[in-house]
């Protein structure tokens, strides 16, 4: 048998009657004989191999303990996607200049609104699209929201993909920039917080931000707003899908290469597999009050913003005294426009993101740095020092 590809099969220790790994191997096979597709794919596996996660380390003199990671996600290792497939662009450590423009940004403002962006998220190993490294550079197109709506072919390979990354986006942790962000506005720095993000590690790190864009971790209704969370929906998808389950759950990925079983993760959750590794006749389970098409609770290309969360966000940017950008290359409207309408109203603005974006040539603070070297840094400075209790 040729083992070509990358993928890790976690097999049974305990049954008795095989003399080696491939009869073993063999048993999964024949389970699944019904699908020569998925029997191919099976048929390529190796040995599951675990990895570590990886923490990024930043030095910083800041007096402050950090808030506790949710119980959902303390038995899960983080991502060591950092380490290995350099996915944050390169930028200089800040410097001593970047730290106090920072800061003095901080302690001019009485009412400072935060927007964050992947570049947030990417520190915590879950991929951007715009970024030199990112989905974009290798030719990945998103699925539109007129496109799942209107092919049940395209809502299949959504749901078969999204169904098999989901393991390994809920391992991503909170970043050092997701805890310092939280601690800052525990400590009243922050008025209120906005992310295009979907992936909840604000949530994670003990912020409750306006999710612009939505989140992953709730599906809904297209046709009535019937909503439930994600784990639910996973757990009928599993009743439904058995077979693929099972298969997809005895398979984990090489961190370290993305040429695992024609698979690359995305930034909403979905992992890419190739056509042939999924079924015509994968099931999706319906809305169970009007058997309406489910989708997750995210605005995907091609949709609007809901008018309420739109209005929330505007709101916000126009009220405020000040708007920082965190992580995003502002290239959405729905972005771009919410610092706009800050500066028009008269607001202090400034970006810090690794690259150009959309609002450059209007905002007079700009700094090219990770969020989660920069952030950590404030703690221990002038007014924005929080002492450890």
């Amino acid at each position: 048998m040729v083992m070509s590809m990358s993928l890790r099969l976690c097999c049974r220790p305990s049954i008795s009657g095989f003399k080696n790994k491939r009869d073993l191997l063999g048993l999964e096979l024949a389970a699944y004989q019904s699908s020569k597709t998925m029997g191919k794919w099976l048929s390529g596996v190796k040995k599951f191999i675990p990895f570590e996660g990886y923490v990024k380390s930043v030095k910083t003199a800041a007096r402050i303990s950090f808030p506790k990671i949710s119980a959902d996600c303390q038995d899960k290792e983080p991502s060591n996607f950092l380490s290995h497939k350099k996915m944050v662009p390169y930028s200089n450590p800040p410097s001593t200049e970047d730290v106090d423009s920072l800061y003095e940004f901080f302690d001019r403002s009485t009412k400072l609104v935060v927007l964050t962006g992947a570049g947030m998220s990417t520190e915590s190993g879950i991929p951007d699209y715009r970024s030199p490294n990112g989905a974009y550079s290798t030719g990945f197109k998103p699925i539109t929201h007129q496109e799942f709506l209107r092919s049940i072919k395209a809502r299949r390979r959504y749901w078969a993909r999204s169904y098999a990354g989901w393991r390994r986006f809920t391992a991503a942790q909170p970043s050092t920039g997701h805890i310092a962000l939280s601690s800052l506005e525990k400590a009243g720095h922050i008025s209120f917080m906005i992310t295009q993000n979907v992936d909840r590690l604000h949530h994670r790190a003990g912020s409750n931000p306006l999710e612009l864009h939505g989140t992953v971790y709730i599906v809904a209704c297209t046709n009535c707003g019937f909503s439930l969370p994600r784990d639910l929906f996973q757990d009928q998808v599993k009743a439904h899908n058995p077979k693929w389950a099972e298969a997809i759950e005895n398979l984990d990925y090489d961190s370290r290469s993305d040429k695992s079983f024609g698979m690359k993760q995305r930034p909403d959750g979905d992992i890419e597999i190739d056509e042939k590794f999924w079924e015509e006749d994968f099931y999706i389970p319906e809305c169970q009050s009007c058997q309406g098409v489910l989708k997750p609770d995210v605005v995907f290309f091609g949709d609007n913003v809901p008018k309420s969360r739109a209005d929330a966000a505007m709101e916000a940017a126009k009220g405020c005294d000040a708007f920082l950008v965190l992580g995003s290359s502002l290239m959405t409207m729905s972005a771009f426009r919410l610092i706009k309408a800050a500066r028009e109203a008269g607001a202090a603005t400034a970006i810090i993101n690794i690259g150009a974006t959309r609002a450059d040539d209007i905002v007079p603070l700009k700094i090219s740095a990770r969020v989660g070297e920069i952030l950590p840094r404030l703690l221990n400075v002038g007014s924005l020092s929080i002492p450890a209790p």
